[in-house]
């Protein structure tokens, strides 16, 4: 299996709902590293998994829609704790979708997996992996 990773990064404010979040239960503002690593069997004609510059336009499109955000405000989580596991699955729905519509080229169509990580910071990240859907 061949992989490509492409990163960017967002900044966004939340909060949480329970008694197991502690004070992350006041809202607070987190930054993330986010990667996403695009899968596939094979490479097409010219030896390429993805065009790098269509994954990174992508990506980015996928983080404006939070970045800089308070996600308590964004009808789309309402009623949702916005951990970092969610958001990775929010976004790697978002890029599927992308890959899916062929926004990321014919390449893109032929990604099978793809896995998106968010570092929190240098000792505490989560990930979604799975098909593209």
């Amino acid at each position: 299996m061949f992989s490509l990773t492409v990163c960017d990064h967002i900044m966004i404010a939340h909060s949480f709902s329970g008694a197991e979040f502690g004070p992350a239960q006041k809202l607070h503002g987190a930054t993330f590293a986010v990667e996403a690593e695009f899968r596939a069997p094979r490479l097409d004609h010219l030896n390429l998994l993805i065009d790098i510059g269509l994954a990174k336009v992508e990506l980015r499109k996928v983080l404006d829609t939070v970045d800089y955000s308070n996600l308590d405000e964004k009808p789309q989580f309402a009623g949702q704790n916005t951990t970092t596991e969610f958001m990775a699955h929010h976004i790697h729905t978002l890029l599927s979708a992308a890959l899916r519509d062929g926004r990321m080229g014919d390449g893109g169509k032929a990604v099978t997996g793809l896995k998106v990580l968010l570092r929190e910071s240098p000792v505490a990240w989560a990930a979604y992996e799975g098909a593209v859907a």
